[in-house]
């Protein structure tokens, strides 16, 4: 039997012990409450697993589909310009005007003349049918027979001679009008109104109209990727070629995409390349002839690709991560692998996270491993909760670059 001394110390120890768990929970509720109303507000996202394709980009040029240059074909004083500098000009519309005085002149000279010739051609033919029935009661001589005929042709080659001359004086009364044989965009005057252009000796360039609605872009590729695009159109993948997406060296205002409308059937020997051509639609004018330009060619597609934010991934001396989120809302580091850029903002995981798995998208310097914050969820990528208006020639595909 132990001694009463010893079990009054047992008890005591245990009230002690049960008092100080007591105290540490209540210390421990009170830090956590603490740092609830403390926790930062972040910005996070879900991981998205969605279907991308596979891009290769390479360098181009821009160039108008068509380009004329404005002539004068006529001699004269410049008498109008009819367009801004610039401006987008419809098929047909007038653009200069030259001084027309003395093609008016030649025009009526020219149809003088050639009422003159109709007149001596109708009397000769008429003198000539009347030989003709003379002729069959030997009332005139062969020899007058001969010359009534040849009248005849040659009034009649006068006639044909007077009605080119006539189609030529109105041709050139027709240069004096300039006008735009198709819609497009005119540069400035070269002369300016009231100058005198010589264009009878030599046509004179006033301008330059570009076809320019629509532009190409042409660009190079290695055999290499030629072959690996027929492998990958043999295996039958759903590569889009009508929608490619078009870069510069600056953002443009809108965005653009062309459709491959031209494959060159051979490779040149010499760089191991071939040409290829893709038509892009310009409603805001923006594109210009002899810009520079990358054209991302597709190649594959990813029908299951797990993409995050590219603003979001991090790096340090063991590789890329990510700064996620557990259930109790407290910060994981996360190493991950990543893959290609997605539409400039995005970027491919390809190990590391699984979809659905929150990561913390903004203000990654104020946040650190087991920190307890309060997420504030972004909406999906490629959304945005403003309404906001398609760009020239965008879609809603996404699309992966290879850098």
């Amino acid at each position: 039997m132990k001694p009463i001394h010893l079990i009054q110390a047992a008890q005591a120890a245990g009230a002690l012990a049960v008092i100080l768990v007591a105290l540490c929970g209540c210390s421990r509720h009170k830090k956590d409450a603490s740092e609830g109303a403390q926790a930062p507000v972040i910005d996070v996202a879900a991981v998205e697993q969605r279907p991308v394709t596979l891009y290769h980009t390479y360098p181009g040029s821009l160039h108008a589909q068509g380009s004329v240059d404005l002539v004068a074909r006529v001699s004269g004083y410049l008498t109008s310009q009819n367009y801004k500098n610039g401006d987008l000009v419809q098929k047909g519309q007038v653009l200069f005007t030259i001084e027309d005085t003395q093609y008016v002149d030649q025009v009526h000279a020219a149809e003088a003349a050639l009422q003159t010739a109709k007149s001596a051609l109708e009397y000769n033919t008429s003198r000539y049918e009347a030989i003709m029935k003379a002729a069959q009661a030997d009332a005139v001589s062969k020899m007058e027979m001969e010359e009534a005929r040849s009248n005849m042709e040659q009034s009649r080659q006068q006639v044909n001679e007077a009605t080119a001359q006539l189609r030529t004086a109105r041709t050139n009364l027709s240069y004096c009008t300039v006008r735009a044989p198709f819609k497009g965009h005119v540069t400035a005057s070269i002369p300016g109104t009231g100058d005198f252009v010589n264009g009878s000796a030599q046509p004179v360039t006033l301008a330059t109209i570009y076809d320019d609605i629509m532009v190409r872009a042409d660009f190079y590729i290695d055999d290499a990727s030629y072959i690996a695009m027929l492998r990958n159109k043999n295996t039958q993948l759903q590569i889009d070629f009508d929608h490619m997406p078009i870069s510069f060296s600056s953002v443009l205002p809108h965005k653009y995409t062309g459709k491959l409308v031209y494959m060159s059937p051979d490779v040149d020997p010499n760089t191991g390349s071939l040409e290829l051509r893709a038509i892009i639609e310009n409603p805001y004018n923006e594109l210009k002839d002899g810009m520079y330009a990358n054209v991302s060619l597709p190649y594959d597609t990813r029908p299951d690709a797990i993409v995050v934010k590219d603003a979001a991934i991090s790096t340090d001396q063991l590789g890329k991560f990510l700064y996620t989120l557990n259930d109790s809302n407290r910060v994981v580091y996360t190493p991950v692998k990543v893959g290609d850029l997605v539409e400039d903002t995005l970027r491919v995981i390809t190990s590391g996270v699984k979809p659905g798995v929150r990561y913390v998208t903004k203000a990654l310097l104020k946040v650190r491993p087991d920190m307890l914050v309060q997420p504030r969820m972004e909406p999906p990528l490629g959304k945005s909760s403003d309404p906001a208006v398609k760009s020239a020639g965008q879609n809603d595909s996404i699309t992966v670059v290879d850098n």
